[in-house]
């Protein structure tokens, strides 16, 4: 990230970004239960302003193999550092902590680990695995996965293991790339998606504004997620973590993210979640049981969601 780019001023936080801090019980007892098995959340890594009421209602989305990413995005508060191997006792902890904390829909995600051959892809189906032997407490799990470098193997590897839902998210529009994802691939990702799509499962996908996109950026954004057959798109505001990453561009109003939600159903995709705190696995358990919802009105032929079926 360039200096003068970096030491923009920062713009004022408008109010409906201000979020009420609940700190209970239950939010203490899922931060003790997690921090106690020794576990990463996403929610704590990436700072989300949601963490407080997901863990309030006992939700996380487990971040595995480590919390050291081997790429330097300008938007992510997961940073580089020392590379360990993974941990072969992680993904019987995340099915011991889902299992504890009575999930109904789990969700994982992970570090890019590109120092891996298969990108971490065997621990993703571990995990998922555990999760599922765990007990009957967590029918639906999602996974957020990394590219994998285009790798068919590793996202096979995944798919073999028969997550509910495969989430990779596009970020932001290609033309921003070199500056905020430098290190990934727009057409990589999209091809990721449409793979998923062809094997039959539920696909998902998300992307931040507030990077120096404009509207139109978006809107095309959109019509490529509803070309790669995304059923659910997630669109949130950009939060800068910390003075070291890339500045706010602009704030973008309620009203617009509902015009992107719009525009979204306009282009064909089932379910875009478009609001200024959304995140990508935040209400993850209601968006899947609306897409349930919406299949089960389809006609017959439609109305097996895909990837949906119990193992």
């Amino acid at each position: 990230m360039s200096a003068p780019e970096n030491s923009k001023p920062s713009l004022r936080i408008p109010p409906w970004l201000r979020v009420k801090l609940p700190c209970n019980h239950t939010f203490s007892d899922t931060r003790a239960l997690v921090e106690g098995l020794d576990l990463h959340t996403v929610c704590h890594s990436a700072k989300c302003p949601n963490m407080f009421e997901c863990f309030s209602r006992k939700t996380a989305t487990f971040l595995i193999l480590g919390n050291t990413c081997t790429r330097n995005c300008a938007f992510c508060n997961i940073g580089g550092g020392i590379i360990h191997a993974p941990d072969p006792e992680e993904p019987a902890r995340v099915g011991k902590a889902a299992a504890a904390l009575g999930l109904r829909h789990a969700v994982v995600t992970s570090v890019t680990r590109d120092d891996l051959p298969d990108g971490g892809s065997a621990h993703f189906a571990a995990t998922i695995r555990a999760i599922r032997d765990s007990g009957e407490t967590c029918p639906t799990i999602e996974v957020l996965i990394p590219d994998f470098r285009g790798s068919r193997e590793a996202l096979r590897t995944v798919m073999d293991a028969e997550p509910h839902i495969i989430n990779h998210n596009v970020e932001t529009p290609p033309a921003h790339y070199s500056r905020i994802r430098p290190q990934a691939d727009y057409q990589q990702s999209l091809e990721l998606l449409r793979r998923v799509k062809e094997a039959g499962r539920v696909s998902k996908s998300g992307l931040m504004v507030g990077l120096g996109e404009t509207d139109e950026e978006v809107h095309g954004v959109l019509a490529d997620l509803a070309a790669a057959g995304c059923d659910i798109v997630t669109i949130g505001q950009y939060m800068r973590p910390s003075q070291k990453h890339h500045p706010v561009e602009r704030y973008v109003h309620p009203d617009i993210f509902e015009s992107y939600a719009q525009k979204g159903r306009e282009l064909g995709i089932p379910f875009v979640f478009s609001a200024p705190l959304v995140r990508s696995s935040y209400n993850a358990e209601q968006a899947y049981a609306s897409l349930l919802n919406r299949q089960q009105h389809m006609p017959s032929e439609a109305a097996e969601p895909r990837g949906s079926e119990q193992p």
